[in-house]
């Protein structure tokens, strides 16, 4: 069974298309800093908007990049391989209870073993996403991954700032900054004769310092005046009846999640299973029906109708 951080040719060919669909996900994609080489990485931004933070951190980079994700979505045998196609490894947390955590000492190895073959890992260390522009307390688990492989090699954690113009709704900008990286075996050699617990928290504190100084306290609201949304008007009303067949159930889907800060990975999950089906109905539909030359304009508006809809539903 190849390892998670090895080439994997299926992955190599849909990789491209879930790029497609994550940039579709958003007005604008901004992107600053770079990681450093040499050595070993390990990305550490901010958690606020589920399935769509790691798609953005994926989305700066064309080279692999793994990721650690809550225990619990890998309970059953199909989540699991499907979650490990994607190159996401299960990390227990605290709350889950002592017996769950001591899993994460297999988790642990694999990651050292990532690490050890140049291919960076990514992990939210405040554990839980939550929407909004504060940084929730730092975990322990980043930190022991740091200090474990910085007893092997060269060791960096990159704080990284996500944001969001919004968090809740579709198709709104977003800016991710990699910050200065800490270098650990420098840590570890400053704080050497501290105790083990000590270290731990110092490095936490200075973490959590550097990531929140990326999270801006605001964002601009990006609504458009009004006669450019009189303008766009028939337009979005044309994108909204070829996109109805993903927008539709992509909204009923929201409607039952509990947690709203899920709702903008619903909508790029729904896109990204639906956008080929439907285009290709809509094909059929309109060739079998119209002209040739306006079912192909009307299929070639199809292509960014979803996303269409959504940036226009925001300013009406």
């Amino acid at each position: 069974m190849p390892k998670i951080w090895e080439h994997n040719r299926w992955y190599s060919i849909a990789r491209p298309y879930v790029d497609l669909c994550t940039r579709e996900s958003f007005g604008f994609i901004k992107a600053e800093g770079e990681l450093p080489s040499p050595g070993a990485v390990i990305i550490a931004p901010n958690h606020t908007n589920t399935l769509l933070d790691a798609l953005l951190v994926l989305q700066t980079r064309k080279a692999p990049t793994v990721f650690g994700a809550r225990a619990d979505i890998f309970r059953k045998p199909a989540a699991n391989k499907a979650l490990r196609f994607l190159r996401i490894l299960p990390m227990t947390r605290e709350r889950d209870g002592l017996r769950t955590v001591t899993d994460n000492y297999k988790t642990f190895d694999e990651i050292d073993d990532v690490l050890a073959h140049g291919v960076p890992f990514c992990l939210f260390p405040e554990g839980r996403h939550t929407p909004g522009r504060t940084l929730q307390p730092i975990q322990k688990g980043i930190a022991r991954i740091a200090f474990r492989s910085a007893a092997e090699r060269q060791t960096w954690v990159v704080p990284t700032g996500i944001n969001y113009g919004d968090f809740f709704h579709f198709r709104r900008n977003v800016h991710i900054k990699y910050g200065e990286p800490i270098d650990v075996n420098a840590f570890l050699a400053q704080h050497a004769d501290l105790p083990e617990a000590e270290k731990y928290q110092i490095f936490r504190d200075q973490l959590y310092e550097r990531i929140s100084a990326l999270v801006w306290p605001d964002a601009p609201s990006g609504r458009l005046p009004l006669w450019q949304r009189l303008l766009i008007l028939p337009f979005w009303l044309v994108a909204a009846v070829l996109s109805f067949p993903m927008w539709l159930p992509a909204e009923i889907l929201c409607s039952k999640l509990k947690d709203k800060a899920f709702c903008n990975s619903a909508r790029f999950l729904v896109r990204l299973v639906l956008w080929p089906t439907v285009g290709i109905l809509w094909a059929v539909l309109l060739f079998s029906l119209l002209p040739w030359w306006l079912a192909l304009l009307l299929l070639l508006f199809y292509i960014p109708s979803y996303s269409l809809f959504y940036e226009g539903l925001l300013q009406q």
